[in-house]
């Protein structure tokens, strides 16, 4: 049965939040360090200062360029970085046409996310990104924007595996005015207690759990269980059943996870050792610094001079006692050299572990296509593993998500996307990039048949027709710009055709020597 009680969700609520609290201290640890203008596990006061600590700013720099080179690469800002194709199960004489419809529907779903708040909700997922993982709400619009988007910030949210080992559990806790919960929870049923609070308090607050819960009931099905407590009463206020791929409106994804464990390590936490050595070592050099500039003095205790009255400022008298040797100062015994050397050691592991030694001198000039296109290429094969798990836990859950609000609002019409009759094809710069070695290692094969045997084994052994069709799918030509099969057949035929009359037209070698 998929019904829920409010006491056994409660339960699972607090067991899953305890799950949390091993990654709660080195969470809010990397939040000090690198995202002082957001809001940690710990609770503070709303405008107090979290920057005290941050005495280098390459982190807090590096993790914004991680996000925004992460963005480029992976869903780059109006561009279509994915595809609608036919999957194995549709009939081979059928994909042509039924591919050039997708190529239509793909269009209209980018032309919705380049209009909707898409990219700027993207890129603070990413920022959390950066620490492990991220959590993004997909719901339904109006008529000007079909689609919302929401980045929920990690402190409010609590993950939960199932038997599969993906996540299937999302708790999202939210403190919402009263007045607005009509607003946001329209098909919410309120009871008379919280009715009254509505109408007592607007402006006063409450409790609220968002609750997305995978159901196993039919294993032929995915559905989804969402439910919506009034913690303060402990009353749930809303219970629905969603039904379908794309159906979930959390979509949670990890940049990388151990064995075990829920919540993903992102590469802020491979450079947390650095980033804190950064600070003690600007800590130590600004101290130094201090005592250079203002220098340390000794005295000889001669009863005259006191300390306590001295003040080193310019035309300032100091007496002494005869021959005794007044003030002294003292040489620093630190080295600026040495400490310049470990900071620059630690920077450059900081942008090595936020993949932003990739990025070049910003007062070079500007990098030529080829070196953008080999920066990418590194890019991906150094984050090979990160980049398969954002395709399957981020890239094609989100736009199953989409293309369920759309069909759900009758804006498009399209067979499930379940990978079997439609799959998602990633086109991103950095799955281009992964083509892209396909495609080196595809040209050096046919150079080395072609040099070595000679072309005419190389036609024999290679069908032009697919090797173009295949260099096509590689660089992401879009579908409507490929001549269907009757349309190369017929072409082929009219080639023969023309080729057999102009052999025909040509003069015998007998008649001319005749």
């Amino acid at each position: 049965m998929h019904e829920k009680t409010v006491e056994k969700l409660l339960q699972n609520y607090e067991k899953s939040k305890s799950h949390r609290l091993h990654f709660e201290d080195i969470y809010d640890e990397i939040f000090e360090f690198t995202l002082p203008q957001r809001q940690g596990f710990k609770t503070v006061t709303i405008g107090e200062r979290r920057d005290d600590r941050i005495l280098d700013e390459t982190a807090v720099v590096g993790i914004q360029e991680f996000a925004s080179r992460l963005q480029s690469g992976l869903t780059p800002n109006f561009a279509r970085w994915a595809d609608f194709i036919t999957g194995q199960e549709v009939p081979e004489e059928e994909r042509d046409d039924i591919n050039n419809a997708l190529d239509s529907v793909t269009d209209y779903v980018f032309e919705i996310l380049q209009t909707s708040n898409f990219a700027q909700e993207i890129h603070e997922c990413f920022i959390d990104l950066a620490l492990g993982t991220a959590v993004i709400c997909v719901m339904e619009g109006d008529a000007v924007n079909p689609i919302r988007f929401q980045s929920i910030p990690l402190p409010h949210v609590v993950l939960d595996s199932g038997p599969d080992g993906k996540i299937d559990h999302i708790y999202r806790e939210r403190s919402i005015k009263n007045e607005d919960m009509p607003v946001a929870y329209p098909n919410a049923v309120f009871t008379p207690q919280i009715a009254e609070r509505i109408t007592r308090e607007p402006e006063g607050k409450s409790k609220i759990l968002e609750i997305s819960c995978r159901l196993y009931d039919d294993p032929n099905e995915e559905k989804y269980g969402y439910y919506i407590i009034d913690v303060s009463d402990k009353v749930m206020i809303m219970s629905e059943i969603y039904k379908g791929v794309g159906s979930n409106p959390f979509i949670a994804f990890r940049w990388s996870k151990a064995s075990g464990e829920i919540y993903g390590r992102g590469p802020a936490l491979n450079a947390l050792s650095a980033i804190k050595t950064c600070n003690l070592t600007i800590e130590m050099i600004l101290e130094n610094a201090q005592m250079a500039i203002s220098g340390i003095y000794q005295i000889d205790d001669d009863g005259v001079i006191n300390v306590d009255t001295v003040n080193l400022v310019p035309g300032t008298v100091i007496p002494k006692a005869p021959n005794s040797q007044g003030l002294q100062p003292i040489r620093a015994a630190g080295s600026f050299d040495v400490a310049n050397l470990v900071l620059n050691d630690m920077r450059n592991n900081i942008k090595r572990a936020l993949y932003n030694d990739m990025l070049g001198d910003p007062n070079r000039t500007p990098a030529s296509a080829t070196e953008v296109a080999e920066r990418m290429a590194d890019l991906s094969r150094k984050i090979g593993s990160a980049f398969g798990r954002l395709q399957s836990e981020m890239v094609q859950p989100l736009l199953q998500r989409v293309i369920y609000i759309l069909q759900k609002q009758g804006r498009i019409e399209m067979p499930t996307v379940n990978g079997r009759e439609v799959k998602i094809r990633s086109v991103s710069p950095l799955a281009q990039a992964q083509s892209n070695q396909d495609i080196v290692s595809l040209n050096r094969f046919l150079q080395t048949v072609s040099g070595t045997f000679g072309p005419e084994v190389l036609n024999i052994l290679i069908s032009s027709e697919e090797t173009a069709l295949y260099l096509a799918k590689k660089f992401g030509v879009p579908d409507t710009l490929i001549r269907d099969e009757d349309e190369r057949q017929q072409l082929v035929q009219l080639a023969q055709q023309v080729q057999q009359q102009q052999q025909g037209a040509m003069p015998d070698a007998t008649t001319l020597g005749g």
